[in-house]
């Protein structure tokens, strides 16, 4: 952990000190999980979100061949409808 200093308006600290006080942390850990949230939640929620999607057709039951419908649609003309 590497150690970092902030200047802080008074409205902004004692909003934090306030806030810390009610969740029984320090002003330090809401810094660092709000810096957490806005800077690195992008990628857990996108990683989250593919593993939710991946095997999305897996259990379908309505296509005897996955395969040939996608083929299909990449040949279809939908791609000339995009133009």
């Amino acid at each position: 952990m590497r150690r970092t200093q902030l200047y802080l308006d008074d409205e902004l600290w004692g909003t934090l000190r306030i806030r810390s006080q009610q969740a029984g942390t320090s002003i330090s850990d809401l810094v660092r999980q709000a810096v957490r949230e806005k800077y690195t939640s992008g990628i857990a929620g996108r990683q989250q979100s593919m593993r939710a999607f991946a095997g999305i057709w897996k259990d379908r039951t309505d296509l005897s061949e996955p395969e040939i419908y996608l083929r299909g649609l990449r040949k279809g003309s939908r791609l000339k409808r995009m133009r």
